[in-house]
């Protein structure tokens, strides 16, 4: 049988109301009031009703996260960060991946589940600003990734460019020199793919050395299979590098498997740098040098930044502002101080970089 606020009160000799104040946290309970009903709710066993608390809100106590594919170790790790902030903040989080395309995003920007979720967590892949200048609804929007819309909606990224060069750094530190670049893609100047080739030209050409097309590998997705083929491409070409810095992780494994298959020990004749930290690059028979993103900071700033708009108190967070319009409510467009907020990343020194010595 539950257990109601109403047993919890009798058994602490309560009101009902002081109870519920101690159960939702209010400031102006004493602290032996408080330590008085709680002794009762561990007695009791009471667990509050979060749905019926929800719901008297207006509100259904569910945050939605899109991303573009499960699949990706990365956004399986970052939704299970999100999903454990949430829970403090007591959501629930509704997972949805859009396999990256452009009307799957568009479908789920533009509240296709408004009457299911609080608010909404998003990292496009094809989503074009125009897309968005249409959204009617009131459910928070918060986006991922690097794609710049220039919108009145918080917006939660790491800067590629700085991390890109980075990785080219370390690389130029340890010896290397012909430092090629796997999954480039060029069409979009404000994708990652093409922030992280900026930062591998920019580190490049400070230190004097040549960043030519043809140690530019581009990929067709960015799996396994694509930087196996990426890096076999570059081979079969004639280019030799002495290094590798990969979109990510997952082409950074993929390139490896190639190179060992054509007898190129790593990082001896070619080192490798991914992105992501996913944790299949910490246990290959070569452990994985890569730009470890803070999957933990993006969870956090993601699901602050949507609790807060539907609270209606977005204040100053890590990271810069960008203001918005004025005198509309919290999550639409137009909404005031929509902010441009920054997670941090480090390098993470392993093998395929520095040897197992």
């Amino acid at each position: 049988m539950s257990v109601s606020l109403k047993d919890v009160a009798e058994r602490a000799g309560v009101s009902i109301k002081t109870v519920s104040n101690v159960v939702n946290n209010y400031r102006h309970v004493t602290p032996a009031m408080r330590a008085k009903v709680q002794r009762a709710i561990d007695e009791l066993g009471y667990r509050p009703n979060l749905t019926a608390r929800h719901l008297r809100k207006g509100r259904t106590g569910i945050l939605a996260l899109a991303v573009p594919e499960l699949g990706n170790p990365y956004f399986a790790e970052l939704a299970g960060a999100v999903i454990d902030v949430a829970a403090e903040h007591e959501y629930t989080v509704l997972l949805d991946h859009t396999g990256g395309r452009r009307e799957q995003e568009i479908l789920v920007s533009q509240g296709f589940r408004a009457r299911v979720i609080d608010g909404l967590i998003l990292s496009p892949i094809e989503l074009e600003r125009e897309d968005l200048l249409g959204r009617d609804h009131d459910a928070p929007l918060v986006l991922l990734g690097e794609r710049e819309y220039d919108l009145p909606y918080d917006h939660i990224a790491i800067d590629n460019v700085a991390a890109a060069r980075s990785a080219i750094r370390h690389l130029l530190a340890v010896g290397r020199s012909r430092i090629a670049f796997l999954g480039a893609r060029t069409d979009r100047v404000n994708e990652p793919s093409h922030l992280r080739l900026r930062g591998w030209r920019a580190e490049l050409t400070e230190a004097g050395l040549p960043a030519p097309d043809s140690m530019i590998a581009p990929t067709g997705g960015w799996d396994h299979p694509d930087g196996a083929a990426a890096m076999a491409r570059l081979l079969d070409s004639g280019v030799l590098p002495d290094a590798v810095f990969a979109y990510n992780d997952l082409i950074a494994v993929g390139a490896m498997r190639v190179l060992s298959e054509r007898g190129l020990r790593v990082p001896e004749d070619v080192a490798v740098v991914g992105f992501d930290d996913i944790t299949e690059g910490r246990y290959g028979a070569v452990t994985l040098t890569t730009i470890s993103p803070d999957k933990q900071t993006i969870a956090r700033l993601a699901v602050q930044s949507v609790v807060e708009r539907l609270h209606g108190t977005p204040g100053p967070t890590d990271g810069q502002e960008a203001t918005g319009g004025a005198g509309t409510p919290a999550g639409t467009p137009g909404a005031t101080r929509a902010r441009e907020l920054r997670a941090d990343f480090r390098l993470v020194e392993r093998e395929s970089t520095v040897g197992s010595g």
